[in-house]
């Protein structure tokens, strides 16, 4: 008799998961593998851990959770439970250890129907409020259900740990419910690096960069050890905010904790971390010092020349990459299309696209087929653009107008750009960064007339612009401006300082028209 938690597993492919099954292990369990004769077994052998279920006179809790453990930590999850399932059949009464190896495998196959079979079976024989089962559940639903079953999880837990406190605020962050990681991270009874990362990571991925930099200064702060996880996070962080500095340090923190041999990924963050920065020759070197370079790494350098306005420098890379066998990916084909965009290099673009289209059209996404619209609207082709973009295999989004319309705002096409224009808002009527730009295509053109009733119709509609944000580091501090910002420290100052200029400018202009005239009157 089999037991039903196989079943969902009939039809579904096995799951390669990126990460091992965490499977708590006890050391007391070794003599008992040896009596079983388990501890010689071959896990990567397809069919292994059947046979020594099926030859094995005497089977125990410790034995069958010892085989489980060993087909989850090679990725042989759908082994794991059906292992369970016969464990069941047999009557061998699963531990917590068992649910501990048996609910993360549950999770990788992204199967929740059979981890909520395995959570009611914990349940059902009391397991469920264990430290070890209940991290297990907890990760279950932060990963696969709502947030809310995850949170329930962790209070049925009696003294969660560590990991179940981080398990919870990566299911937060997941869910961008930042106030509730904060507020659970800041009442852990204890920290570890792990926390820490997750917290900083967190908030990297989803956009909070300086939050991610400044709780990494703090965990520096408290004494905590960074390690190889920490840094790609941090100086990720640090290179969307393009703080130099601040970078730096984090750099040199690297080489001071994992010494001068980086990891890849440590290695790559900081060849992305310079070329975004714009310190190209920095990156160059980052990457010259790595003893083995995968694709990222080569991509990293390939963009960076590509956003630094080197194009050409770009395709040298590119084709360097390609002459060492290495295979390109869509990041990389984005990056060669961006090159030519800021080269203006139409033919080598469309070759590069066609090629790819031809060879692996697996890697072409949506962002490619706008980068050539981009390439094409930029440099005046806008009526080609146009057929592109009337040729795409899928419907265009707003981004695909968008570009088209950023061609016309140049090139003082009115005509296209109110078409445009007309797209996207057909898309997306409260668009208010389309109205912006067809408004200085217009100023830009002269047409006051048309400038004043795009801004009137903007006001009917309530619309309001975006206000401008910049910043910039001054001795490790970055000072965040944002248009018309009164808040500022030196505000005073500042709005002082732009007083002086704005007048000197308006006598410079009266000078100049005093002159002009003086000479007409001549």
């Amino acid at each position: 008799m089999k037991s039903r938690i196989c079943q969902p597993f009939k039809s579904k492919p096995p799951f390669n998961p990126q990460r091992q099954a965490h499977t708590p292990a006890c050391s007391h369990q070794t003599e008992t593998k040896k009596a079983h004769g388990l501890e010689h077994i071959p896990a990567l052998e397809p069919d292994i851990a059947h046979q020594a279920f099926d030859e094995m006179s005497v089977w125990d809790v410790v034995s069958a959770t010892t085989t489980i453990s060993r087909s989850a930590r090679h990725h042989r999850h759908k082994e794991a439970i059906c292992i369970f399932s016969r464990m069941l059949a047999l009557d061998i009464r699963p531990n917590e250890f068992t649910f501990g190896a048996v609910i993360p495998s549950s999770t990788a196959l992204q199967s929740l129907n059979s981890g909520m079979q395995l959570h009611g079976c914990a349940k059902k024989m009391g397991f469920n409020s264990n430290v070890f089962v209940g991290s297990a559940i907890l990760d279950l639903y932060a990963k696969l259900s709502t947030i809310e079953e995850a949170r329930r999880a962790f209070e049925d837990t009696y003294e969660p740990n560590v990991v179940s406190y981080t398990t919870l605020i990566c299911g937060y962050f997941k869910k961008e419910r930042f106030d509730d990681a904060v507020g659970l991270f800041q009442v852990m009874p204890e920290r570890n690096v792990v926390s820490w990362n997750a917290m900083i990571c967190g908030y990297s991925q989803t956009g909070r960069n300086e939050d991610a930099v400044n709780l990494f200064v703090g965990m520096l702060r408290e004494g905590f050890l960074p390690n190889h996880s920490t840094f790609p996070c941090a100086i990720s962080a640090a290179a969307n905010i393009a703080v130099l500095g601040m970078g730096r340090s984090f750099h040199a923190s690297a080489i001071k904790f994992l010494g001068s041999n980086f990891s890849l990924f440590v290695s790559n963050s900081l060849i992305s971390f310079y070329a975004k920065c714009g310190s190209m020759e920095d990156s160059l070197l980052a990457f010259t010092k790595l003893p083995e370079r995968n694709v990222v790494s080569w991509n990293a350098l390939i963009c960076g020349y590509a956003q630094n306005g080197k194009g050409k420098k770009a395709l040298d890379f590119f084709r360097k990459m390609e002459n060492m066998g290495l295979e390109p990916n869509g990041v990389t084909l984005l990056g060669v299309l961006l090159a030519c965009t800021h080269d203006g290099l139409i033919n080598e673009a469309y070759s590069f696209f066609n090629q790819a289209k031809l060879k692996n059209p697996s890697i072409l996404k949506p962002e490619h087929y706008a980068c050539m619209v981009d390439l094409l609207s930029r440099s005046g082709h806008l009526n080609e653009a146009d057929r592109f973009i009337r040729d795409l295999p899928f419907d265009p989004g707003i981004g695909f107008w968008k570009a088209l319309l950023g061609g016309c705002q140049i090139h003082l096409n009115m005509e296209m750009g109110e078409f445009a224009a007309g797209k996207i808002l057909g898309l997306d009527p409260g668009d208010v960064s389309s109205y912006v730009m067809l408004s200085n295509a217009h100023s830009a053109a002269g047409r006051w007339q048309s400038v004043s009733m795009v801004r009137r119709e903007m006001r009917e509609k309530g619309m309001q612009r975006v206000p401008g944000c910049s910043w910039i580091e001054i001795k490790n501090h970055i000072h965040v401006f944002v248009t018309a910002d009164r808040r500022q420290s030196g505000r005073d100052e500042i709005y002082k300082k732009e007083v002086i200029e704005e007048a000197l400018l308006r006598m410079e202009f009266r000078m100049n028209l005093s002159v002009h005239l003086r000479k007409k009157l001549r």
